[in-house]
């Protein structure tokens, strides 16, 4: 009815002779559109008092007694389904201007939230937390000083509070500096694992590693999910990429995503010493007869010395990302010998005291999505019913590439069932 007065006073004899009538009516049309959807959609919120989320009561490493004081306690990793659970939790209430509501249809699993769960990462979470780092869903509501994105929007963010947490939520807050825009041709559910896997490989390669086209990186770990994002993103950058695997069982995972060669590094001595020369010679062979430009290392372990240290050329990088197999002392000599650097690759600090270039960075993987220099996908999709099997995946060491909650299946969705189930 207001609409309806306000239509008819743009009818006024003033305004039809200034011309600007149907300019003033249409401009008051928006402002009342804009008015009545936060109106609805803060009621909305408001009438859902719960929601379900993913929690950790407790770590499931324990440390078990022992009658003898002098000996060391030892840790029982108790099974991740013990300690973790679906509940029904009080709804997030955005108060902070700067933060946007989003209703999650997709949220990560990864290594590291397996870890986290078990007290093993090296961030321990005040208990109980809700795992996962990243989500890609729909905004429903947004805070005043919120420009990059509007209600109705296909976003991806990130949460990185406590190591990355608060995820596995059917409603999560974020910052809007972590929240980015999803490409309308990329869909929701293979974008949820940008940040744990990605972010990391990303880093690595272009603000640690400096690559570009024609560098040759060497990438071990290659069929996880940080490992085969870095092949993707460094075929994306123009680089040649070589792959390393523990077991051929893996190879076919890296060959899918565009390395350009496999090898397998096996698990003992010997085998990394065949690894070593095999890397080599593919080296000379591409080109590089000094070794390696770069290496993206989530193993280390003895791997490190054994091998990853004489496939770099002389004053080339290793970045430290993950140590899958165990963490071994790094001897200061053998770096001075073969003169290769070894940085620690963690994000997080960076992006937060470079907030402009990490968003860049991001828009830019986006992209690779967009334009297909990536390819979407997501490897494993697992309803919320059975949220536990995708943490038990990393558990049994059985984690590969992307792993995914579903809340909701994307095209499912629709601004009126979005209303309805608020």
């Amino acid at each position: 009815r207001i609409d309806t007065k306000i239509y008819r006073r743009s009818k006024s004899p003033f305004l039809k002779k200034t011309g600007i009538s149907e300019v003033f009516f249409l401009f008051i049309i928006r402002l009342r559109y804009i008015q009545y959807r936060r109106i609805l959609t803060d009621c909305s919120v408001r009438i859902m008092s719960t929601i379900q989320a993913v929690q950790c009561h407790k770590f499931a490493a324990l440390e078990t007694s022992t009658s003898n004081a002098a000996k060391p306690r030892k840790k029982v990793i108790a099974p991740l389904r013990s300690v973790l659970s679906l509940d029904r939790i009080a709804c997030p209430v955005l108060t902070n201007q700067n933060q946007v509501l989003i209703r999650t249809l997709y949220a990560g699993v990864q290594y590291p939230d397996a870890l986290q769960a078990q007290g093993l990462y090296q961030v321990r979470p005040p208990l109980p937390y809700i795992p996962s780092m990243d989500v890609s869903g729909v905004v429903i509501q947004v805070g005043r000083e919120v420009h990059n994105v509007k209600v109705g929007d296909r976003v991806y963010a990130t949460l990185t509070k406590n190591g990355g947490t608060g995820g596995l939520a059917e409603l999560v807050l974020a910052s809007a500096a972590s929240v980015w825009k999803v490409p309308e041709n990329v869909q929701l559910s293979r974008c949820a694992n940008i940040g744990r896997n990605y972010f990391a490989a990303y880093h690595s390669l272009k603000t640690i590693g400096e690559v570009g086209p024609g560098s040759l990186v060497l990438i071990d770990g290659a069929s996880g999910g940080v490992g085969m994002a870095a092949i993707e993103l460094a075929k994306a950058m123009g680089c040649k990429v070589i792959a390393g695997v523990s077991t051929e069982v893996k190879a076919s995972y890296p060959r899918s995503v565009g390395a350009d060669v496999v090898l397998c590094y096996g698990r003992d001595k010997k085998s990394f010493k065949k690894f070593k020369k095999e890397v080599r010679e593919v080296a000379a062979r591409m080109g590089h007869d000094a070794g390696v430009d770069v290496v993206v290392d989530m193993v280390q372990g003895d791997l490190f010395e054994n091998a990853l240290l004489s496939t770099v050329r002389p004053l080339g990088k290793i970045c430290l990302v993950g140590f899958t197999a165990g963490q071994k002392p790094i001897r200061p000599g053998i770096l001075l010998v073969k003169e290769v650097a070894v940085v620690g690759s963690l994000w997080g600090r960076w992006a937060t005291e470079n907030l402009q270039a990490h968003r860049d960075n991001v828009e830019e993987i986006l992209s690779f999505l967009a334009t297909g220099a990536i390819k979407p996908r997501v490897d494993r999709l697992f309803p919320l019913a059975d949220f536990v099997q995708a943490f038990e995946l990393f558990e049994s060491n059985q984690g590969r590439g992307n792993t995914v909650v579903c809340f909701e299946e994307e095209g499912i969705l629709s601004s009126t069932t979005l209303q309805s189930k608020l």
